[in-house]
């Protein structure tokens, strides 16, 4: 049900919704990410001009992919707590305009892409808003199964970031993969942990909703932050990076192993929250690590 009518919205109430359908917290990490992938990608000199345009048209396919992934859970997101508020289901847009910005800003930054970027870069971008929309959302609502497909275009990022600066792609890229891959798991079940009624009263099928004992959930979190330690080393063995930042990933690692097992010990919304913070501290501070250890070889 909207509780705010299109004409009921103020001047300011309208941009600041657009920007919202375009899920800044995500596509924050869809940067971080793609930037990560960029440097490490590059050989030489930092090509700064081509940086800024591979992040103008990765921002504007990721923020068009979230814009149209509330376009069609419209109906979703309002029957749930945390996101009844948003812009279509609040009723400051309307569904028209939503799936018209969204078409309109991710045809844009595929083709931004495309032209000013390279024609990897311009198809890893648009597969992943294609496998995020095609088989992550409408999977939601079917399977617990759709929070790993999801992990495949949540990991693609740092990929586009890599055949910008080459052009290509090579085995160490798909480390990156890997480390995004897995991070995501234990992200994205504490969310679900937290949330498990508001998805059970909208019909989404995360595990969580279908495991009330948590077994089934915890015990992916953990498998997945324990495979996740000697994963995230691997750009140290495969000469991304050196030593400083595999004592980083090492220490990073089993920090976020033991979050999973204490928060698995006493499966509360506070401990899940706990692990869910820890993880999007993890990240950034791999990669940056990562990034580090670059600057100093």
């Amino acid at each position: 049900m909207n509780t705010l009518r299109t004409d009921e919205a103020t001047v300011l109430d309208r941009p600041w919704a657009y920007v919202v359908l375009t899920k800044p917290d995500v596509t924050f990490l869809v940067v971080i990410t793609a930037v990560a992938g960029f440097y490490l990608g590059s050989r030489g000199p930092l090509d700064w001009a081509l940086l800024l345009r591979m992040l103008g048209g990765t921002m504007l396919v990721a923020g068009g992919t979230a814009a149209l992934n509330q376009y069609f859970e419209r109906d979703l997101d309002a029957a749930m707590r945390r996101t009844a508020a948003r812009p279509l289901p609040s009723g400051i847009l309307q569904p028209r305009e939503a799936l018209a910005f969204g078409v309109g800003i991710l045809a844009v930054g595929g083709l931004s892409l495309s032209l000013t970027v390279n024609p990897l870069a311009c198809a890893l971008a648009l597969t992943t808003s294609l496998l995020y929309l095609g088989l992550y959302t409408p999977l939601k609502i079917r399977t617990p199964l759709a929070t790993a497909v999801g992990a495949l275009p949540g990991a693609l990022p740092p990929l586009i970031g890599w055949a910008a600066a080459r052009g290509s792609l090579s085995p160490e890229a798909w480390i990156l993969f890997a480390i995004v891959f897995f991070w995501q798991f234990p992200h994205f079940l504490s969310i679900a942990w937290m949330y498990r009624e508001d998805y059970a009263r909208a019909g989404i099928r995360m595990l969580p909703v279908v495991d009330r004992s948590g077994n089934r959930t915890f015990r992916q979190i953990v498998v997945m932050s324990a495979i996740l330690v000697p994963v995230s080393l691997l750009p140290a063995v495969a000469g991304i990076a050196g030593l400083h930042y595999f004592f980083a990933a090492f220490v990073l690692g089993l920090i976020l192993l033991q979050v999973s097992l204490w928060a698995e010990r006493n499966r509360t919304n506070v401990r899940a929250k706990w692990l869910m913070h820890a993880t999007i501290v993890h990240i950034p501070l791999l990669f940056g690590f990562m990034i580090f250890d670059k600057l100093l070889s």
